[in-house]
Protein backbone atom coordinates (compact mmCIF):
# COMPACT_ATOMS: atom_id res chain seq x y z
CA UNK A 1 0.00 0.00 0.00
CA UNK A 2 2.85 2.34 1.21
CA UNK A 3 5.09 1.58 -1.81
CA UNK A 4 1.54 2.24 -4.21
CA UNK A 5 1.37 5.67 -2.67
CA UNK A 6 5.12 6.75 -2.84
CA UNK A 7 4.97 5.39 -6.85
CA UNK A 8 2.18 7.45 -7.54
CA UNK A 9 3.78 10.83 -5.76
CA UNK A 10 6.64 10.09 -7.65
CA UNK A 11 4.93 10.06 -10.88
CA UNK A 12 2.79 12.83 -10.48
CA UNK A 13 6.08 15.20 -8.94
CA UNK A 14 7.93 14.08 -12.45
CA UNK A 15 5.07 14.63 -14.15
CA UNK A 16 4.28 18.55 -12.37
CA UNK A 17 7.84 19.51 -13.31
CA UNK A 18 7.80 18.17 -16.48
CA UNK A 19 4.42 20.15 -17.08
CA UNK A 20 5.89 23.25 -15.38
CA UNK A 21 9.25 23.17 -17.56
CA UNK A 22 6.64 22.44 -20.64
CA UNK A 23 4.44 25.65 -19.80
CA UNK A 24 7.74 27.60 -19.19
CA UNK A 25 8.84 27.15 -22.56
CA UNK A 26 5.66 28.20 -24.30
CA UNK A 27 4.68 30.96 -21.89
CA UNK A 28 8.45 32.30 -21.76
CA UNK A 29 10.52 33.42 -18.51
CA UNK A 30 9.02 36.40 -18.32
CA UNK A 31 5.84 35.08 -17.51
CA UNK A 32 6.83 31.53 -15.77
CA UNK A 33 9.71 30.31 -15.07
CA UNK A 34 10.94 26.99 -13.11
CA UNK A 35 14.94 28.08 -12.80
CA UNK A 36 17.62 27.52 -15.31
CA UNK A 37 18.90 23.71 -13.79
CA UNK A 38 17.55 20.48 -13.77
CA UNK A 39 17.33 20.67 -10.00
CA UNK A 40 15.17 23.61 -9.75
CA UNK A 41 12.50 22.01 -11.83
CA UNK A 42 12.06 19.08 -9.84
CA UNK A 43 12.11 20.88 -7.11
CA UNK A 44 9.22 23.36 -8.17
CA UNK A 45 7.25 19.68 -9.25
CA UNK A 46 7.71 18.59 -6.11
CA UNK A 47 6.62 21.81 -4.63
CA UNK A 48 3.12 21.64 -7.02
CA UNK A 49 2.60 17.80 -6.50
CA UNK A 50 2.82 18.35 -2.45
CA UNK A 51 0.38 21.09 -3.26
CA UNK A 52 -2.08 18.95 -5.48
CA UNK A 53 -1.83 15.96 -3.20
CA UNK A 54 -2.14 17.98 0.30
CA UNK A 55 -4.48 21.31 -0.51
CA UNK A 56 -6.37 20.66 -3.76
CA UNK A 57 -8.56 17.65 -2.55
CA UNK A 58 -9.84 20.13 0.51
CA UNK A 59 -10.44 23.24 -2.07
CA UNK A 60 -12.14 20.88 -4.57
CA UNK A 61 -14.89 19.64 -1.51
CA UNK A 62 -14.94 23.27 -0.51
CA UNK A 63 -15.97 24.89 -4.12
CA UNK A 64 -17.97 22.24 -5.12
CA UNK A 65 -20.89 24.47 -5.71
CA UNK A 66 -18.76 26.76 -7.82
CA UNK A 67 -16.89 23.95 -9.63
CA UNK A 68 -21.07 22.56 -10.12
CA UNK A 69 -22.71 25.80 -11.36
CA UNK A 70 -19.49 26.42 -13.86
CA UNK A 71 -19.77 23.28 -15.51
CA UNK A 72 -16.34 22.23 -13.93
CA UNK A 73 -14.23 25.25 -15.40
CA UNK A 74 -14.10 26.59 -11.67
CA UNK A 75 -11.27 24.03 -11.97
CA UNK A 76 -8.77 26.22 -14.13
CA UNK A 77 -9.22 28.86 -11.17
CA UNK A 78 -8.66 25.86 -8.48
CA UNK A 79 -5.28 24.47 -10.80
CA UNK A 80 -4.09 28.49 -11.49
CA UNK A 81 -4.40 29.21 -7.36
CA UNK A 82 -2.52 26.38 -6.81
CA UNK A 83 0.00 26.65 -9.23
CA UNK A 84 0.26 30.43 -7.29
CA UNK A 85 0.60 28.70 -4.15
CA UNK A 86 3.46 26.22 -5.27
CA UNK A 87 5.28 29.69 -6.36
CA UNK A 88 4.82 31.32 -3.14
CA UNK A 89 6.25 28.21 -1.21
CA UNK A 90 9.15 28.02 -3.58
CA UNK A 91 10.52 31.07 -5.14
CA UNK A 92 12.70 30.17 -7.73
CA UNK A 93 9.17 28.89 -9.23
CA UNK A 94 8.26 32.55 -10.81
CA UNK A 95 4.66 33.02 -11.76
CA UNK A 96 3.44 36.41 -13.13
CA UNK A 97 0.26 36.14 -12.07
CA UNK A 98 -3.21 34.64 -12.33
CA UNK A 99 -3.65 34.52 -15.73
CA UNK A 100 -0.72 32.90 -16.14
CA UNK A 101 -1.10 30.63 -13.65
CA UNK A 102 -4.05 29.50 -15.25
CA UNK A 103 -2.77 28.94 -18.06
CA UNK A 104 0.14 26.94 -16.74
CA UNK A 105 -2.79 24.80 -14.98
CA UNK A 106 -4.59 24.29 -17.99
CA UNK A 107 -0.69 23.20 -19.75
CA UNK A 108 0.29 21.28 -16.69
CA UNK A 109 -2.78 19.28 -17.15
CA UNK A 110 -2.10 18.50 -20.93
CA UNK A 111 1.16 17.22 -20.24
CA UNK A 112 -0.37 15.01 -17.57
CA UNK A 113 -3.13 13.58 -19.36
CA UNK A 114 -0.25 12.81 -22.30
CA UNK A 115 1.41 11.30 -19.83
CA UNK A 116 -0.82 9.41 -18.29
CA UNK A 117 -2.17 8.29 -22.20
CA UNK A 118 1.25 7.08 -22.54
CA UNK A 119 1.59 5.06 -19.57
CA UNK A 120 -1.59 2.98 -20.28
CA UNK A 121 -0.36 1.89 -23.61
CA UNK A 122 2.67 0.50 -22.30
Amino acid sequence: MMRHILGRFAVRWLVSGLGLWVASGILGPSRLSVGHTLGTVIAAGFFLAVVNMAIKPLLVILSFPAIILSLGLFMLILNGFLILLAHWLYSPLYVSGLGVAIIAGLIVGLVNFLVSRIMEEI
